[in-house]
C-alpha cells in the first residue's frame, strides 16, 4: 500500500465544523476500536468499513481526515494525555512532571490494549509510523528539549553535554521501563521524582559520614 506520507505527516488534525461533528467523530473513533477488537489489523481497515461500522457516510470521514492514515494517527493520539505545560518554576519540578507524564502514558498503554496494539502495528507500517512520529512524538521531544535548554541557561543542568545526550539520559530510563519492561514498577507514584533526583544528584556513591568529616572529604 502506497501512502502520501507528506500529506499525513503535515495533517494538523480533524476539521471541525457544525456542533454535531463531535458526535460523529466519537462514533468514527469508536468504530475503529470496535473493528480492531474484532481482529481487524490497522492495515486492513478501510474508510468504507469504518463508515459502515460508525453509521456515517464516507463523505463524513473525508470532511475530517484526508485519508485513513490521518484518521488512525488522530485516533491513537487522542488516547494519549497532552504533554504538561511547564510551570516556569524549577527545572527539576518540570522534569519530574515530564517523566510523570511518561509514566502515566506507560500505564495507559498497558491498560488500553487498543493503544498498545496500534502502536505495535505501526512498527511494520512505515508511513503511519512516520506520521505518528511527526504528529505526536516530535512535539513531545521538542517540549523536552526546551526544558533542557532552560535548565542549561538557569544553571540547573550541565552545559558541557549536548541536548541529545541530556535528553537520552533524562528520558531513557522511563522509556525503557514503559516500553521494554512489561513488569516494571510504573505504578510507583514516586518513580518520576526518584529518577530525576538520581540524575541531578549524580551517580557517584554518597560519601560515608566519617569520610565527609575528613579534610576534603566533601569534594
Amino acid at each position: 500500500m502506497k501512502t502520501d506520507t507528506t500529506v499525513v505527516a503535515a495533517y494538523p488534525g480533524p476539521r471541525r465544523g457544525r456542533p454535531r461533528s463531535e458526535a460523529a467523530e466519537q462514533a468514527i473513533f469508536a468504530a475503529v476500536e470496535e473493528l480492531m477488537a474484532g481482529g481487524t489489523a490497522l492495515a486492513e481497515l478501510t474508510i468504507e468499513g469504518i463508515a459502515t461500522a460508525a453509521g456515517v457516510g464516507k463523505a463524513t470521514i473525508y470532511r475530517r481526515w484526508p485519508n485513513k492514515e490521518a484518521l488512525l494517527v488522530d485516533m491513537v493520539s487522542r488516547l494519549e494525555a497532552p504533554v504538561p505545560e511547564p510551570t516556569g518554576g524549577s527545572v527539576r519540578d518540570d522534569l519530574v512532571a515530564m517523566i510523570e507524564y511518561m509514566r502515566i502514558r506507560g500505564l495507559t498503554k498497558r491498560s488500553r490494549w487498543v493503544l498498545k496494539a496500534a502502536l505495535g502495528q505501526m512498527h511494520s507500517w512505515p508511513e503511519l509510523r512516520t506520521a505518528y512520529r511527526d504528529r505526536v512524538i516530535m512535539p513531545r521531544r521538542q517540549a523536552a528539549y526546551e526544558l533542557i535548554r532552560r535548565g542549561i541557561l538557569q544553571g540547573e543542568l550541565r552545559a558541557d553535554l549536548d541536548e541529545d545526550l541530556l535528553g537520552d539520559l533524562l528520558m531513557g530510563p522511563i522509556l525503557a521501563r514503559s516500553i521494554l519492561w512489561d513488569d516494571s514498577d510504573l505504578d510507583d507514584p514516586g518513580l518520576a521524582a526518584r529518577m530525576v533526583d538520581a540524575l541531578l544528584q549524580g551517580l557517584g556513591p554518597v560519601p560515608h559520614p566519617a569520610v565527609r568529616d575528613l579534610p576534603g572529604g566533601d569534594l
